[in-house]
């Protein structure tokens, strides 16, 4: 897909997020020092493994974190007022109606003693001027829109009356009722069969082309990413290491955390490999990150310049956290996505 060049005035602008979280063991920092933006009808990608920020940077900019045990450093400036700074009020008015959210996990994101329907409808009156009959009846269509049978008799129904697929569409169709300004899908689609799926993300872009929306698509599937995303951020252990336009992303991709992503992913054309690269190791966990590169440790190309903390840095919107030189990249690259083994 074409992609959108960063707007000079864009409707979401994080700059500097860092979350911190108050444990037993002291202060654990899980985001440090993320920062980008989203252009109005744009469609940026989160990527990276699970514990790398990803959700806990969408929460934090949603205002969803517990405020007694997390630190937020940083702004974020939506349609240009500091949201961070909002009370729990005014930022309740805002959240539903311009920015909305599919959570992860549709078990926690539906009451269990309400239906869907009401769910739904309540969450349309709290923000537009409608009747009950009509915010019903806005929630039948919606549960149509996004995969559900028979939708007229899924409004009645209580969540656990739904298999965890309806309940992932019910959650979605909760999202789009007021048509966001900007809507944050957190994987949403990992609970949903390939038919759905495709249902679901054409839906995500249709809310762009009928409403301008923007979206921040947090994924683990880099199908949907080179699909769905203008831009793209990928994250590893709390922080940004490589950010730009999907196309240079997937076509001259500069760190090595992000050339392991694009080689687990199974080649189109070609033989048929033997088994699937993967990256050695395991993320670090966010109370014992590495004080230089994050991703050090699993990473086959180090040297000793990545003991230190290395600086996004590059040519226009295309940068990347990495000491390897530029004349190195395209050979290792080459060499990352064609080891034998389980490497990358």
């Amino acid at each position: 897909m074409s992609a959108a060049p960063p707007s000079a005035n864009p409707l979401l602008d994080v700059s500097g997020l860092t979350v911190s979280f108050a444990t037993d063991g002291g202060k654990v920092t899980a985001v440090r020092d993320v920062s980008f933006s989203v252009g109005a009808g744009e469609i940026v990608s989160i990527v990276g493994e699970s514990g790398s920020g990803k959700t806990v940077s969408a929460l934090s900019i949603l205002g969803l974190t517990d405020k007694r045990s997390t630190s937020i450093e940083g702004s974020v400036i939506f349609r240009g007022q500091r949201i961070l700074e909002m009370s729990d009020r005014e930022m309740r008015q805002i959240r539903g109606r311009d920015i909305a959210l599919i959570s992860q996990d549709p078990m926690t994101a539906l009451t269990p003693v309400y239906t869907i329907g009401w769910q739904i409808a309540e969450q349309i009156r709290a923000h537009e001027r409608i009747s009950a009959g009509g915010a019903r009846r806005r929630a039948i269509e919606l549960l149509g829109e996004v995969g559900l049978p028979n939708p007229s008799a899924m409004v009645d129904l209580y969540p656990h009356q739904l298999s965890g697929g309806m309940r992932q569409r019910a959650v979605i169709a909760m999202a789009l009722s007021c048509n966001p300004a900007l809507l944050v899908a957190d994987e949403p689609t990992t609970a949903l069969d390939v038919t759905v799926q495709a249902q679901v993300l054409d839906l995500l872009l249709r809310l762009r082309r009928d409403f301008g929306s923007s979206i921040i698509l947090i994924t683990h599937d880099m199908g949907v990413v080179g699909e769905m995303a203008d831009r793209v951020l990928v994250m590893y252990a709390g922080r940004v290491v490589e950010q730009g336009v999907t196309a240079d992303i997937f076509n001259d991709p500069w760190h090595p955390y992000t050339w392991g992503l694009l080689a687990s992913i199974p080649p189109l054309y070609g033989s048929r490999p033997s088994r699937l690269l993967s990256i050695p190791g395991m993320p670090p966990s966010p109370a014992n990150i590495p004080s230089g590169c994050g991703f050090e440790p699993r990473c086959r190309y180090s040297f000793d310049a990545c003991k230190a903390l290395p600086l996004r840095q590059g040519e226009g919107s295309h940068l990347a956290a990495c000491f390897i030189p530029p004349q190195q990249r395209g050979a290792l690259r080459h060499q990352a996505v064609n080891l034998p083994g389980d490497a990358a």
